[in-house]
């Protein structure tokens, strides 16, 4: 596996395009999502992290928690997990 990206913004539009692909594959989109949590490994890049999140997820604003972490895998910048509704 190979990270792509070598900033926060890309790493960040990377995420939330796997996410939606996944999404859109058990039939749903980001209007399903109700929870997300952003790990980021500087809470420094939260500004370029939240600028490509907004423009992706285009005015849909689900729960959002975001911390800071002192490692993810493959030492990525930015990690997204998230809960979504099939109801949206």
């Amino acid at each position: 596996m190979e990270l792509v990206g070598t900033n926060i913004e890309e790493q960040t539009e990377k995420v939330l395009k796997n996410m939606r692909t996944l999404l859109i594959s058990a039939g749903l989109d980001f209007p399903n999502l109700v929870k997300t949590t952003v790990f980021l490994k500087d809470m420094k890049e939260f500004t370029g992290m939240n600028a490509v999140y907004e423009r992706i997820l285009s005015g849909h604003k689900p729960a959002r928690s975001t911390v800071e972490v002192a490692q993810l895998p493959l030492n990525a910048m930015v990690e997204i997990e998230c809960i979504a509704s099939l109801t949206g």
